[in-house]
């Protein structure tokens, strides 16, 4: 079968621009709203995409209260919760939501993840994220977040737990025989009995091996140690590219990594971020993008650059001046060099900068045509830059609901997307093999 472009939905309350939530367009009360989800989920579904994409923070931005008051997404719902309700409320579409391993513990995970992929027929991914902000430790009783590479080490042990969790139960461990009264085949169960640096974990998990034997694994880390960890673990990577040339060195260092770990490069499906700002022509996705960036207050502007930046203040520094020299810092650390490189390379002024950030945050920004944004698209999947994207739309539902009805039939006209689903599970959207499991692979 040809290779399909993937697309996820990245939904984001009023949508990924920070002045979203102002424009006519957007229901005040919709961040709230299982409505609202229930309706973006299901314009996604109509555009036969592979998945949504659920992100979350166990906290508040590290930002003044005088800045946040002029944002949304100060208070977000829990991103599993929401899941479960989208898994009976759709039918076709892959269900991805973020969980901490900073945070949560393996077993909990493994089980929350199992169960969603139960109850949405095999439709469910697992974003494995490390957490960046202060705030989220000191939510959970630490004075400051743990170092970088500890928390990719503690996040390494983490995955190899779930996994084997998952891996608790052969398929057919159940069989429920009413004559001999037996429920399930203790040959066909194991303890996992792991002891670990950071875990200890008995297990079996008390869940039956899900519909895709494991949940879809997603990573966002794009740093080297993130970039270890994906191409030893992911199913899918979530990543910001901001140019075809440093989306193409992505692609092949990741796919590239993947040998050590005795992997093919097509067990793996790399998505960058997209934010398309669609114009029936190119002077109207001009005026459309112009009119949110008046809508942005500088504090907030300044304040995303401070939390991209790791913690550092622009504030000092004249608004249409040059970038200074930033820090390094124990937060993120791929979008912090993507953005410094991005001000450097174009010349821009911090104004000019935060201009950019406040919808794309180092992602790719496309401001044009349905056609523009297909080529673009179309040339970075055929130039070795992307298995497909994570579509992020600057206003929810308005730039959602575009997307879906002027870009995505040029992308099935082209042949780059299926007409229709052609199966049931995520795994199967994303062409990925359905794990065997351990019991299985004993006896080939």
């Amino acid at each position: 079968m040809a290779r399909k472009l993937a697309l996820g939905a990245f939904l984001h309350g009023f949508g990924h621009h920070q002045a979203g939530w102002r424009h006519p367009s957007t229901d005040p009360d919709s961040e709230f709203s299982l409505r609202h989800y229930v309706k973006l989920a299901t314009i996604a579904e109509r555009g036969t995409f592979d998945l949504v994409f659920l992100a979350d923070a166990a906290g508040w931005r590290d930002w003044e209260v005088d800045t946040m008051k002029h944002m949304s997404r100060s208070a977000i719902l829990e991103p599993l919760t929401l899941l479960t309700a989208l898994a009976v409320s759709t039918s076709r579409i892959g269900l991805v939501a973020t969980a901490s391993t900073t945070y949560y513990e393996p077993y909990t995970v493994a089980r929350l993840f199992a169960s969603i992929d139960h109850i949405s027929g095999g439709r469910a991914g697992w974003n494995l994220v490390t957490s960046t902000t202060e705030s989220e430790a000191r939510n959970f009783s630490l004075a400051a977040q743990i170092p970088h590479s500890e928390r990719y080490a503690r996040a390494d042990e983490f995955a190899e737990v779930v996994r084997g969790l998952w891996d608790s139960w052969d398929d057919d461990a159940f069989p429920r025989d009413k004559e001999t009264a037996l429920y399930f085949d203790p040959d066909r169960v194991r303890r996992l009995n792991h002891k670990g640096k950071y875990f200890s974990v008995q297990g079996p998990l008390n869940v039956p091996r899900s519909p895709q034997g494991h949940p879809v694994m997603v990573q966002a880390g794009s740093s080297e140690a993130g970039r270890e960890l994906a191409s030893k673990t992911a199913d899918l990577v979530f990543t910001a590219q901001p140019t075809i040339e440093a989306a193409q060195a992505f692609y092949a260092d990741l796919k590239g990594r993947m040998a050590a770990h005795g992997r093919a490069p097509d067990e793996l499906r790399i998505l960058p971020g997209i934010v398309p700002t669609i114009g029936r022509t190119l002077a109207e996705a001009e005026a459309r993008q112009q009119e949110l960036q008046e809508l942005v207050p500088p504090a907030v502007g300044l304040a995303q650059l401070r939390d991209l930046f790791g913690g550092f203040d622009l504030s000092g520094y004249p608004l249409d001046g040059p970038l200074p020299d930033i820090p390094e810092t124990e937060g993120g650390k791929t979008r912090r060099q993507i953005l410094i490189d991005m001000a450097r390379c174009e010349n821009l002024s911090i104004r000019q900068l935060y201009q950019k950030t406040t919808a794309a945050r180092g992602f790719l920004s496309i401001v044009g045509t349905p056609e523009m944004v297909a080529d673009e698209m179309q040339r970075w999947f055929e130039e070795g830059a992307a298995d497909g994207f994570n579509v992020m739309a600057p206003v929810m539902s308005r730039d959602l609901e575009d997307f879906v009805d002027l870009v995505v039939p040029i992308l099935k006209e082209r042949g780059l997307m299926h007409d229709a689903y052609v199966g049931t599970t995520l795994r199967e959207h994303l062409g990925l093999r359905r794990p065997l499991s351990p019991f299985r692979q004993a006896q080939e």
